[in-house]
């Protein structure tokens, strides 16, 4: 291994312990400290979207992030926080001269995915959180190898080049067995281990949406403000799309739930 990419590794390895110790720490604590996470990251990645699509309009940008952590950090309960919620995606939509469809679809859904991750920490309590941050890793790490070992018929082309089916299914049983250690270890009922298979799959479109994101913005990163990592978005879009697809499972069936 060369000097520099060392350097390149090392710098990769410190960004992510960084983002992993914050995480954690939010995470545990709970409360307002995982909102203000939350609300900090959503921010962030609209921010980073708006870039994308506009980026020699930085003004805009900033007071569209501000506009979103003002609203999320404050009115989480309010009876009209869905009104509040539709409010930045549709000024910005508005605002913008291209990709205006692009900017709302985006948008609304980091914010709802932003939003219910809050939600479901304060109403079911930190191991959730695990759990399905737990289902998005074990998909990302087995996804990853299984593809580089098996490699295979690619799942996508078109749109993310380097996903295969190998890697996909693999994500899937990754995910499976994250949710029957959960059965084993914290009492889950045996239909968390379909629900994290299905998370799976979420977190799997939430990657490849932001793919074809970043192909048809013609950027190889949403933003550099992660040394050796690109953007917010680039390391949270799998956790969004698990989010937001657990938020509207919700409205279908009950969320896990732990002995523990």
């Amino acid at each position: 291994m060369t000097g520099s990419s060392w350097d390149d590794l090392r710098t990769r390895l410190t960004s992510a312990a960084l983002m992993a110790l914050i995480g954690i720490t939010g995470i545990w604590l709970g409360g307002v400290w995982f909102q203000m996470l939350t609300v900090f990251v959503t921010a962030v990645m609209v921010w980073e979207l708006w870039m994308m699509i506009s980026p020699d309009a930085p003004v805009p940008g900033m007071l569209m992030a501000a506009g979103v952590a003002s609203i999320l950090s404050g009115l989480f309960t309010d009876p009209l926080i869905w009104g509040f919620i539709l409010f930045p995606p549709v000024v910005g939509a508005a605002v913008l001269t291209r990709e205006r469809l692009t900017f709302f679809g985006f948008s609304l859904a980091i914010i709802l995915a932003g939003w219910g991750l809050v939600s479901f920490r304060a109403e079911n309590g930190m191991l959730w959180i695990i759990w399905l941050i737990a289902v998005v890793i074990a998909t990302d790490v087995l996804g990853y190898f299984a593809g580089r070992m098996f490699g295979g018929p690619k799942f996508w082309p078109a749109v993310s080049p380097k996903k295969t089916w190998s890697g996909t299914v693999a994500g899937w049983f990754g995910a499976a067995l994250v949710g029957y250690i959960f059965v084993v270890s914290a009492g889950a009922a045996f239909s968390i281990v379909l629900i994290s298979v299905l998370l799976s799959f979420a977190s799997q479109l939430g990657d490849i949406a932001e793919s074809a994101l970043k192909r048809r913005m013609k950027v190889k990163d949403s933003s550099t403000l992660i040394p050796g990592h690109g953007g917010l978005f680039d390391r949270f879009d799998g956790l969004l799309g698990a989010a937001l697809a657990m938020l509207l499972a919700a409205l279908i069936v009950d969320a896990p739930s732990f002995a523990l």
